[in-house]
């Protein structure tokens, strides 16, 4: 990428951060969504993650058809019309999806809510594809990352308090516990969502010292990669079929889709291997093994935060009488300021500390970043003196962050066994015990998306580009790991010894298998890279997703 060096445009970043921030504030907001949607439409726990498959399978459609496209004409779509104004039509796209919600809830059609997510995120996909080169490009390349890392903590601050907001705006303060939440509620909601998207796409259209954001990178056809991606759809697509025309158990089809695109990204892989041909960036094992952690990651991380909710509705859970739909959203918010925790102490090696003081400061931001989530949460209205013993969770955490001394392969490796056992105690505690153990997911997966991207388009070259972008696909994960769980959580209810709720609770047994594939990749990967020549013991990993 050919550019000069220049001080950093912050009229535009700021801007570009606040689109930042609403990336995190409507994926975040699911959580409250959803629990409202199984109640209001009467769904199955399976029927209700949905949302997140509309909302996550956009992203991976939305990338998925600019790279085919592409692909198709040879050359990036995205880089001919500058990424200035990919940022503006995925906003207006976004606007589109925000307004087309009000007529859904009128109508009261969980389909057509379904399709008005899956506008919204398309939306999305095309924003993100945009945005993040589109921050180097906005100042000096050298401090690119600083910027991605401030884009970063505003996403943060958007799960952490959309979920408060949305919350707010559907049932009020906690103080009401209001359960009853009407069209105008809704309506009023992504009324203001839209209109802020639309304020932003104006903004960005009329401002004359923004620059377009092209690339003068040449863009290489991968011919069987896009073959492979296009049969790894068109796969998903039949058993979607499959599962509206006939009586196979929906949990046997989800499974299918999972082992459809690990088979499919592993026999591409091994094709390329005997003949590198046409398969670009497909052709580096580092990257396969790749693809499907951050399928895995983002499942894993959208899964916890879907589920989470009903779970803390279940009687016996944390309560006897199990909480209102009001009163859930401070632990949601927690959950996701974990994230925020995590990333803002990963923002410490921005300012270039030494010694002790840097040591310092990694001990003190994570419990800032800790009072901060709690202090809104409290202004919101909320009680939260039951989770001031979290702090014991961000204490490990913290622990981990200094082990993988900001190394991918060590960090990805102490905070995925830290995961993994957090998950553990969840499923075999019950009370806030297990509340504080499957929130702590939030703060190992903080740092998570760095390390795999990092490990994943290590030794790419000239595809590095090419497998970034097929990473970013992966994000399909968030929109198929979360409904197996659900449907898991549906059968071992069913169970004639089922105790009530039990079903919700064991199907987080889903979130441990997934930790523990990021651990084998934390592994697996080492020796991969270490095969090329390439060893990352020596690397450093900073930022977030």
């Amino acid at each position: 990428m050919s550019q000069t060096k220049q001080p950093t445009n912050t009229g535009a970043l700021g801007t570009l951060v606040l689109v930042f921030f609403f990336w995190g504030f409507i994926a975040a907001s699911n959580s409250i969504f959803i629990p409202f949607a199984k109640t209001h439409f009467n769904l199955s726990q399976f029927e209700s993650q949905l949302i997140g498959s509309a909302f996550y399978g956009a992203y991976f459609i939305g990338s998925l058809i600019l790279f085919l496209c592409s692909n198709l004409i040879g050359y990036d779509i995205l880089n001919k019309i500058g990424y200035k104004k990919g940022i503006i039509y995925g906003l207006w796209i976004s606007v589109v999806g925000a307004l087309l919600i009000i007529p859904a809830a009128n109508a009261n059609s969980f389909p057509a809510i379904l399709a008005a997510f899956f506008v919204v995120a398309l939306g999305f996909s095309l924003q993100q594809t945009a945005a993040q080169p589109f921050a180097i490009l906005l100042g000096d390349p050298a401090t690119g990352s600083h910027r991605l890392n401030l884009g970063g903590s505003l996403n943060s601050i958007g799960t952490t308090i959309g979920p408060l907001i949305v919350s707010f705006f559907l049932f009020g303060s906690p103080a009401a516990k209001n359960s009853v939440v009407t069209v105008t509620n809704i309506n009023l909601l992504y009324l203001i969502v839209a209109g802020v998207f639309a304020a932003v796409a104006i903004f960005f259209s009329l401002s004359k010292k923004l620059p377009d954001g092209k690339n003068d990178e040449k863009f290489e056809t991968a011919n069987k990669a896009a073959g492979s991606l296009l049969i790894m759809t068109l796969l998903i697509g039949a058993i979607i079929v499959v599962g509206q025309l006939t009586d196979v158990p929906k949990l046997n089809l989800l499974i299918m889709t999972l082992v459809s695109v690990i088979v499919v990204l592993f026999y591409s892989n091994n094709s390329a291997i005997k003949n590198d041909a046409g398969w670009g960036a497909m052709k580096y094992e580092q990257l396969i093994y790749g693809m499907i952690a951050i399928f895995i990651y983002v499942g894993v991380e959208v899964t916890i935060d879907n589920n989470f909710g009903a779970l803390l509705k279940n009687p016996g859970y944390i309560t006897e009488l199990g909480l209102d739909e009001s009163e859930i959203s401070k632990y949601i918010s927690l959950y996701w300021g974990s994230l925020m925790i995590g990333r803002w102490t990963g923002a410490v090696s921005v300012f270039n500390l030494k010694g002790n003081m840097k040591k310092l400061m990694m001990i003190v931001v994570p419990f800032i970043a800790f009072a901060v989530v709690l202090g809104v949460s409290k202004i919101y209205g909320n009680d939260v003196s039951d989770l001031y013993g979290y702090a014991v969770f961000i204490v490990i955490a913290i622990a981990t962050f200094f082990y993988g001394q900001e190394k991918p392969v060590k960090t990805l490796f102490a905070v995925s066994i830290f995961a993994t056992a957090a998950m553990l105690v969840g499923v075999f505690t019950t009370g806030i015990t297990s509340v504080y153990a499957f929130m702590a997911g939030g703060l190992a997966c903080s740092v998570m998306w760095p390390c795999i991207f990092s490990l994943g388009v290590g030794g790419l070259g000239k595809y590095t580009s090419q497998g970034s972008a097929f990473l970013i696909m992966m994000i399909l994960g968030g929109g198929i790991i979360p409904p197996i769980q659900g449907k898991l959580s549906d059968f071992l209810q069913s169970s004639k010894n089922a105790v009530e709720g039990s079903g919700i609770h064991n199907s987080f047994w889903v979130a441990v298998v997934c930790f523990a594939y990021i651990l084998f990749f934390a592994i697996a990967v080492k020796g991969i890279l270490k095969k090329q020549g390439i060893n990352y013991d020596d690397a450093e990993t900073k930022g977030g997703h």
